[in-house]
């Protein structure tokens, strides 16, 4: 058994919150750069958790400018095993309303500007995602949110979008109706796809703000609207956080799913032909396949 240990990717708001012992902010330095901010690591109800404001404090990075790979290797150096994305996303739906959460289940990425995986020549590897995020978290962050009373949708296509700009009318009605997305966002990607590649469980919670541009009776996306509902959605989202360590519990067995295995088969370049300078950078993502 290893001990479980929490990292939330979110707003700099989610870590306010009650009964977070231990806390203090931590700078961690990657080679793949530095993370969006330091992080703030503590303990609530006696498990390890860490905090990481993903645009960082002051909301200095912009969708494309999150440096996804460090933010990724930070959170593996200091441990952790299962990672919680929170971020605000536009619904498709009708019945997935602004204040709602959506644990999505799968992903259509159409960033473009994002270096998108660890590895690249001199260390190829491919791992899968055809479910990229992990059912048993996924789950437990279900529970958790029913628990704090949050209207919660179980399972959901989000539509990544390179941003910072929102959809147009015509994109926002093809996303919706056909390719059958569920909900819209600029930052899960690829964070998920590094996620899976760095061997961690990792969900997604989808904080509706605004129904995008598709809905005839809301018309172009409001940022003063979707700024007021972040405010009540935060909220919700600390009583998720708050949750989860009662119901994770501390002693964690491997995920069922494989998500702390993903790298078993999926390293393809022979080991005397892999990039000395490139393993080097991986030692904390992929340490535990190429030691």
């Amino acid at each position: 058994m290893t001990t479980t240990k929490i990292a939330v990717i979110g707003g700099s708001g989610l870590y306010d919150i009650d009964g977070l012992q231990d806390q203090e902010w931590v700078e961690v330095d990657t080679p793949w750069g530095r993370p969006s901010d330091a992080i703030l690591t503590g303990t609530l109800d006696g498990m390890p958790i860490c905090f990481l404001p993903r645009h960082g404090r002051g909301h200095v990075h912009g969708p494309s400018s999150v440096p996804y790979r460090a933010n990724i290797d930070a959170l593996k150096r200091l441990g952790v095993t299962d990672v919680i994305s929170v971020s605000a996303c536009g619904s498709f739906r009708e019945e997935m309303a602004p204040g709602d959460f959506v644990m999505v289940d799968q992903f259509i990425d159409r960033t473009f500007a994002r270096e998108k995986s660890f590895f690249g020549e001199g260390c190829v590897a491919h791992v899968s995602v055809a479910h990229p995020t992990c059912d048993r978290l996924r789950a437990a962050c279900m529970s958790a949110g029913l628990d704090a009373s949050i209207m919660m949708h179980d399972g959901g296509t989000y539509l990544a979008m390179e941003g910072p700009q929102f959809s147009t009318l015509a994109e926002s009605r093809m996303y919706r109706d056909s390719w059958g997305c569920d909900v819209i966002g600029m930052t899960n990607m690829p964070e998920a796809k590094l996620a899976r590649e760095a061997e961690l469980c990792y969900a997604s919670v989808a904080m509706i703000t605004d129904y995008d541009s598709w809905h005839p009776d809301h018309g172009e996306v409001d940022v003063t609207q979707i700024i007021e509902t972040l405010k009540g959605n935060a909220d919700k989202a600390r009583s998720l956080i708050r949750a989860l360590p009662g119901i994770l519990g501390l002693e964690r067995a491997p995920c069922p799913h494989g998500c702390d295995r993903a790298l078993e088969y999926a390293l393809l370049t022979a080991p005397d032909k892999r990039d000395p300078a490139l393993v080097a950078k991986l030692d904390a993502v992929a340490g535990r396949v190429l030691a």
